[in-house]
C-alpha cells in the first residue's frame, strides 16, 4: 500500500476533541483529513457514552451552537460511524488514562480493533508507547495520522 493510499482496512476512533477540530471550529489543518473522512474509505467507530460527551460538549455555552446546529453535528457524525457500541465494563488489559473521561476512547479502540485513536489529548498521547497499547493500536495526533498517510 503506498502512503496515500488508505484502503478500506483504515478504522478510527476520535475523539471528542477531535471531532468538534474537525466539524465544528474546521481547524483548516485538519481539511485533508476531514475529507477524506467525508469521501471515506475510513472507517469510524464509538460508543453511547461518548456521544453523550459530544452531545454535552456541543451544548456548552461558549461555543455558541444552536440546538439545530448542535444537533445536526451530531446526527452527520453519528451517521459516518460504522458502529457504535454500547458502554462497556472496563478493560483490565488497558492502562488506566489519568483522566477518567478519556478511558472510554481506549476502550472503543480496544474493543473495535482499531489502527488508530486520533486525539490531541496529553494524557492518551503519553499512553501510546505503553505495552498493553503499542501492539494493539495507535494513538496519533491528526496531524502525525494525516503525515502518515501523506494527505
Amino acid at each position: 500500500m503506498e502512503a496515500n493510499d488508505i484502503g478500506v482496512q483504515t478504522t478510527l476512533v476520535l475523539d471528542t476533541n477531535t471531532v468538534l477540530a474537525l466539524w465544528m471550529f474546521r481547524d483548516p489543518v485538519l481539511e485533508p483529513m476531514r475529507e477524506r473522512l467525508s469521501r471515506g474509505p475510513c472507517r469510524l467507530f464509538s460508543r453511547e457514552d461518548a456521544l453523550e460527551e459530544l452531545r454535552r460538549v456541543l451544548a456548552y455555552r461558549q461555543f455558541a451552537q444552536s440546538p439545530e446546529a448542535q444537533q445536526a453535528l451530531l446526527d452527520a457524525y453519528r451517521q459516518r460511524l460504522a458502529h457504535c457500541f454500547p458502554p462497556g465494563t472496563p478493560d483490565e488489559q488497558l492502562p488506566s488514562c489519568r483522566d477518567r473521561d478519556d478511558q472510554k476512547f481506549l476502550e472503543i479502540a480496544l474493543a473495535s480493533g482499531v489502527c488508530a485513536l486520533i486525539t490531541r489529548d496529553r494524557d492518551l498521547l503519553r499512553l501510546r508507547r505503553h505495552r498493553l497499547i503499542r501492539d494493539r493500536f495507535a494513538i496519533l495526533r491528526p496531524e502525525d495520522w494525516q503525515q502518515r498517510y501523506g494527505i
